[in-house]
């Protein structure tokens, strides 16, 4: 593995820790940003020194203008694109800064993509696929989760078939991406859990991918220490900082590796869930996963035993299998821990759904890169055992 050569992708800049929410305005401003759209969340425009004001705040300060978007849902839709591509070019914007989660972050890389390399993004699914530049872009992330604001993939949803499709390419990369941790203390403990799964899977998909190297290898190993011993807490108690703090160097080090070793058919068969009934993705993806790595067992049994040590287990006198084993029961306690469903139909699975899904889950940019290669019958019987809680 360490004998192939390979690239690593990440944000040019990126400002981590308590305060630095800050430096948003002196970064816009040194990036010749003059009129910049806000991206975000309408709650979070809302909140009383919340991270969207403390954002203005900060571009005031700086005497940066700006305009705002504030209608980016739940898995960002083709509309939601459309209207902040509308309102750049309406408001005379030159640049984008999203501020919120990872549908925040995927809505502004979407009007970002549309604007510069043509009006039908479904056209540019897929890998590589941008010859264009995008216009500058800065992330304020706002959860411990998506790693959005790291990396290079835009994720979103087409409303009239209800799937999602990704657009990866190098240029959508934020060029400036913020961490602050106090912008996540008044994040709700559904959100915090479902965020914070999601990072625990983009810590382990990189670790079994075929495209894994040592460098993810060891952001993988660091994240997912830092999620088993934060995550618990973090939900328990949002405005415990030192957990906060934690959750936001998992996720960072979980975007720095999943942008570089990909990821699996745990967030191939997530789109299509989340797509299909709306769910929330890190709710999608903690569901899955302990049923398709179960399925990826065989193909690196090695690497499963060593998640079960990673994540604490005892694997001592244990066979390689019987310890790789013991890596899914940790995955789905953890879930379980955090107040994740047990199973996919809680959220609205319906199993006439699941050939479609698994058609469509096998397409997806991030089935490349799973160990074991499967097909449409094997992702139909995932989603089976997903809905029927069968481990």
């Amino acid at each position: 593995m360490s004998e192939r050569s390979y690239d690593f992708l990440m944000p040019s800049v990126n400002f981590f820790g308590p305060g630095v929410i800050t430096k948003v305005g002196s970064r816009a401003k040194m990036l010749g940003m003059k009129k910049p759209v806000i991206v975000t969340e309408r709650f979070l425009e809302q909140l009383k020194d919340g991270p969207v004001e403390q954002t203005i705040n900060s571009l005031k300060a700086a005497g940066v203008d700006y305009v705002i978007y504030n209608g980016v849902e739940p898995n960002p839709k083709i509309h939601n694109i459309k209207e902040v591509k509308k309102l750049y070019e309406n408001s005379g914007a030159d640049s984008i800064i999203t501020v919120g989660g990872g549908s925040s972050h995927d809505t502004g890389k979407g009007a970002g993509i549309i604007l510069t390399n043509g009006a039908d993004i479904t056209k540019l699914a897929g890998i590589e696929t941008l010859d264009k530049p995008l216009p500058p872009l800065i992330a304020v992330n706002t959860t411990a989760g998506t790693g959005s604001e790291l990396t290079r993939h835009a994720v979103i949803t087409n409303e009239e078939t209800h799937l999602k499709f990704v657009v990866v390419s190098w240029r959508n990369i934020p060029l400036v991406s913020f961490n602050d941790p106090t912008l996540m203390l008044d994040v709700p403990k559904s959100v915090t859990a479902a965020t914070g799964m999601d990072a625990f899977v983009q810590s382990v998909e990189p670790y079994v991918s075929v495209d894994r190297n040592p460098i993810t290898d060891s952001q993988c190993i660091e994240a997912i220490k830092l999620i088993e011993t934060s995550l618990r807490q973090a939900v328990a108690n949002g405005h415990n900082l030192e957990a906060r703090t934690k959750m936001v160097e998992a996720e960072m080090l979980a975007g720095m590796a999943f942008n570089n070793a990909n990821l699996g058919y745990v967030h191939a068969m997530a789109h299509q869930l989340g797509g299909q009934y709306d769910a929330p993705h890190g709710v999608c993806c903690a569901l899955l996963l302990p049923y398709v790595e179960k399925y990826n067992i065989i193909a690196c049994p090695e690497r499963f035993a060593e998640l079960a040590e990673i994540m604490g287990e005892n694997t001592t006198g244990l066979s390689t299998r019987d310890a790789a084993m013991l890596s899914i029961k940790a995955m789905k306690q953890l879930s379980e821990d955090v107040g994740i469903p047990k199973t996919i139909k809680e959220i609205g699975a319906k199993p006439e759904d699941f050939e479609l899904m698994a058609e469509n889950a096998l397409k997806d940019g991030n089935a490349f890169s799973n160990p074991r290669k499967g097909t449409k019958k094997d992702i139909i019987k995932i989603f089976q055992a997903a809905y029927n809680g069968d481990i």
